[in-house]
């Protein structure tokens, strides 16, 4: 019994310490006037939201493209990294570590700096201020999560439900339709998460490889010390997508 109490309790642990500081965001935004040492505003309001929504803002278009990159750059890195990790899971020891160091360097480096060198290629590819551009630059550090969580979901068990279908006649499509998709779903299911969330939060590449086009990211940076309450409403439409994803994949896991 203690033994099955204890992660519970972790796990609340962390959830709580994950979220405490998120609480206070609600309050923050719309909070007009909240001077220190006083523990709540002294004056509510809606100046957040109507800076939010107001045309010079243009939140509206910032989530539009913050969602269409994110949702591009996931399927892009889930058809690739699909391959990818399995050939991943066939290689020798010695050369899976080398292919994932390489895979991972990216994830070494500030955004920035990847973004500002990608801009130079971007430039001779004729793909600077484009949104393919843009998407192939969240790819660059979507793809090696991706890859990572999808390496894991070809273990010997899957491979074993493989070659019993294949014994009992099943061809390359209907044993990736029937055995494989389905014993890969969760892992799949949380590669795509964490790729969507990499490129919803992806600030540096966006400003280095963008070319201008609004993301929600850089609408929300600039707030964050000029004007708190603002920056708060905007970080609760941050939130959105991602607590949307959540509770979609809980159902799906279901």
């Amino acid at each position: 019994m203690g033994r099955t109490r204890a992660p519970r309790l972790w796990s609340a642990l962390a959830a709580v310490l994950a979220g405490a500081p998120l609480v206070v965001l609600p309050l923050r935004a719309v909070a007009d006037v909240w001077r220190a040492p006083a523990v709540v505003p002294q004056e509510l309001g809606t100046r957040g939201l109507a800076t939010l929504a107001s045309p010079g803002t243009r939140a509206g278009e910032a989530v539009a493209t913050s969602l269409a990159v994110a949702a591009a750059a996931t399927l892009l890195a889930v058809l690739l990294g699909w391959p990818a990790a399995r050939a991943l899971r066939d290689a020798p020891r010695r050369r899976r570590l080398v292919l994932l160091g390489l895979l991972g360097l990216p994830l070494l480096v500030p955004p920035f700096a990847v973004g500002s060198g990608l801009a130079v290629w971007f430039l001779q590819l004729g793909l600077a201020d484009t949104a393919l551009g843009l998407v192939a630059g969240h790819l660059v550090y979507v793809l090696p999560y991706v890859v990572l969580l999808l390496a894991a979901a070809f273990g010997s068990e899957v491979r074993k439900l493989e070659e019993v279908a294949s014994t009992l006649g099943a061809g390359r499509t209907a044993r990736l339709r029937f055995v494989t998709v389905p014993a890969a779903a969760r892992p799949l299911s949380v590669a795509a998460l964490l790729g969507f969330l990499v490129s919803w939060s992806d600030y540096g590449t966006s400003l280095a490889v963008g070319g201008g086009r609004l993301m929600l990211p850089l609408v929300l940076l600039p707030f964050v010390g000029r004007d708190p309450q603002v920056a708060s409403t905007i970080a609760l439409v941050f939130l959105v997508p991602p607590v949307v994803a959540l509770l979609a994949l809980r159902r799906v896991w279901r």
